[in-house]
């Protein structure tokens, strides 16, 4: 019997796994690699780009290309941050490992493992940290010091292998962790350490190292230090200043083992103050995945107010947020219409407001009005009747918006929802 070519291949990848892969790089989108290549290149001639792919994941033979380095600012504004952006196809063949490992891992890894996981997201992880707040006095603001640039690529593998016999993800997983960075000049830079943000497979492999490094180390030596983990950001509770600052000279230690630096600096231990913990300490804040969580005013179910640790809508990310709302210069737009400059905003709005505005929302609603200062001066230049009056202006827009309070995405969370703010003023 003659075997088709499919069953005299090195490895034995599905099809149908390749397919899935492409349909979720899709649904991603994303930039284009060092080959130039757009999704919709790539899409141009798809069934010859998958089968080409395939073929050469399952022949053994795939080499995986450079990945184009690109550098953002950092989000606390100190320093530049590398992602390195693979190619269209890399970024399937990423994937398509990723769908055959995720399974596997995923049962053994760690319930506060938030990050990159299937059924969690970090709106799970800001909310059992916000309840644990209330039950432990003190934290550990744990932050890994250049964590994607420093993971040792012996130790990913010894992990990954731990979970896998398929050996061609083995193989792949050692070439994209040596795959060299290319700067914007064409220049090729080595990696013997590390693995780049931006990439598939990135997430899963950091939480395989960290479930190792981290949650598990935790789990047997601290079984009742409960944290949250969300990749390389973590959240440690403790009962008092004394624990708090031993576990952190131990967590130091671990990680340094594992050779992960912990970051001196940013790795703080916080008094977590409310209505009924007395005394001060340095640091009463912190912040976690966007929010920053510090004492706020709420209302209790009593009617009382009091002062709890909450988390709202950071300060970075509303800076953050602002530059984006400048750079839409709306003031200028006169030759447009309201619908216009609300079509044309909305859909980032929506996303600040779904992600920033889980919890304490009144913090997102009171910076998102800025908006409408924009609108007050677009209203100004486009209409000379309201040129001479900031109060006229102001009737103005409140006018429309009581006809149509959905025009905005930020006007509707203000008319919505003010009767379910979660106690926060």
């Amino acid at each position: 019997m003659v075997k088709s070519k499919s069953e005299v291949k090195s490895f034995c990848i599905s099809k149908q796994v390749v397919w899935d892969a492409w349909e979720r790089v899709r649904a991603n989108d994303g930039a284009a690699g060092v080959d130039g290549a757009s999704i919709a290149e790539f899409e141009r001639d798809l069934e010859g780009n998958l089968y080409k792919l395939w073929n050469r994941l399952s022949s053994g033979s795939y080499m995986p290309p450079a990945v184009r380095a690109v550098q953002i600012p950092k989000k606390d504004g100190q320093g530049i941050r590398t992602l390195g952006v693979p190619t269209v196809a890399d970024r399937v063949a990423q994937t398509v490992a990723k769908l055959y490992l995720e399974p596997k891992v995923e049962p053994v890894f760690h319930p506060d493992s938030y990050g990159y996981r299937p059924g969690r997201s970090a709106h799970d992880a800001l909310g059992v940290c916000r309840e644990r707040c209330w039950r432990y006095d003190w934290l550990i603001d744990l932050d890994l010091q250049s964590f994607f640039d420093s993971v040792d690529h012996s130790l990913v593998l010894k992990a990954v292998a731990a979970h896998t016999e398929e050996r061609w993800i083995l193989l792949y997983v050692e070439r994209w962790l040596t795959a060299p960075l290319e700067h914007g000049d064409g220049a090729l830079e080595a990696r013997d350490r590390g693995t780049p943000q931006g990439s598939a497979i990135s997430p899963v492999l950091a939480n395989i190292y960290l479930h190792y490094a981290f949650d598990m180390w935790m789990a047997r030596e601290f079984p009742a230090i409960p944290f949250e983990r969300y990749v390389d950001d973590a959240v440690l509770h403790c009962k008092s200043e004394r624990q708090a600052r031993f576990v952190r000279s131990r967590v130091a230690r671990r990680m340094a083992d594992c050779r992960v630096a912990v970051n001196p600096r940013k790795t703080r231990i916080v008094y977590c103050k409310d209505d009924d913990r007395k005394g001060s300490y340095e640091h009463e804040r912190f912040d976690f995945l966007g929010y920053t969580f510090r004492p706020r005013r709420s209302r209790r179910k009593n009617g009382k107010l009091s002062v709890n640790f909450l988390p709202a809508v950071s300060d970075d990310a509303m800076k953050a947020m602002s530059k984006t709302i400048k750079r839409w210069r709306l003031h200028l737009w006169s030759g447009k219409t309201l619908t216009d400059l609300a079509r044309e905003t909305n859909k980032q709005v929506r996303g600040w407001i779904n992600y920033y505005g889980r919890f304490y929302p009144s913090v997102l609603l009171r910076f998102l009005r800025r908006i409408d200062q924009y609108l007050m001066r677009w209203a100004m230049q486009k209409y000379k009747r309201l040129r001479s009056s900031r109060q006229k202006t102001g009737e103005f827009l409140e006018s429309v918006k009581t006809r149509e309070p959905n025009l905005f995405a930020h006007w509707q969370p203000a008319t919505q929802t003010n009767n379910r703010m979660m106690g926060a003023v």
